[in-house]
């Protein structure tokens, strides 16, 4: 496959999944009685998809190549991660926050990393990549530590953290990545 296509299938991907977890975060912020399983199997599947965007994002040809640079581990991270949330839905129901707080966690982290790497090369905003990844940084770390006692602050918290890790993404591909024109 032409590395142009794959870096456009990389970040139209990216943008509909980010999309994805933005709407996703938005349902369970209106309604946090949503059912954890069916969160699971939604999340199970979404991070199978994120997984192989990425992957296919790394083996690209990214013209700034700072998006992408720590998508192949991350990638097959959550690949792996999904299917054990497909696999393993009821024993995984209790940990759902604290694994996708981790992943967010994690994620964040790299974002900042390329916010910096971004502002090195010249990307005139790379703060709107630093905040975002910071904040959803914090949130992340929110949904980890779960300073809440019921499942609805619970809920609410991860709409919250979907929602802001869909907008990190949405910024960071539409920042740090150039598709070659020809």
């Amino acid at each position: 496959m032409d590395s142009n296509k794959q870096l456009r299938m990389a970040k139209y991907g990216y943008i509909i999944l980010s999309s994805l977890l933005c709407a996703l975060g938005c349902v369970l912020i209106a309604k946090p009685g949503f059912s954890i399983s069916l969160l699971c199997r939604i999340g199970g599947v979404l991070l199978i998809l994120f997984g192989i965007v990425k992957i296919i994002g790394y083996i690209s040809k990214d013209l700034y190549r700072l998006a992408f640079q720590f998508d192949l581990a991350f990638g097959i991270f959550l690949i792996a991660l999904g299917v054990i949330l497909l696999i393993r839905t009821n024993e995984l129901v209790r940990f759902t926050s604290v694994l996708l707080g981790i992943c967010i966690l994690v994620d964040a982290l790299l974002k900042i990393q390329i916010a910096i790497d971004s502002r090195q090369f010249g990307i005139r905003h790379w703060w709107l990549i630093l905040g975002a990844a910071i904040v959803t940084g914090v949130v992340g770390f929110l949904l980890i530590f779960r300073p809440y006692e019921s499942a609805q602050a619970a809920m609410i918290l991860l709409g919250i953290s979907l929602l802001a890790e869909g907008i990190l993404n949405i910024i960071t591909i539409l920042l740090a990545v150039k598709v070659y024109r020809k």
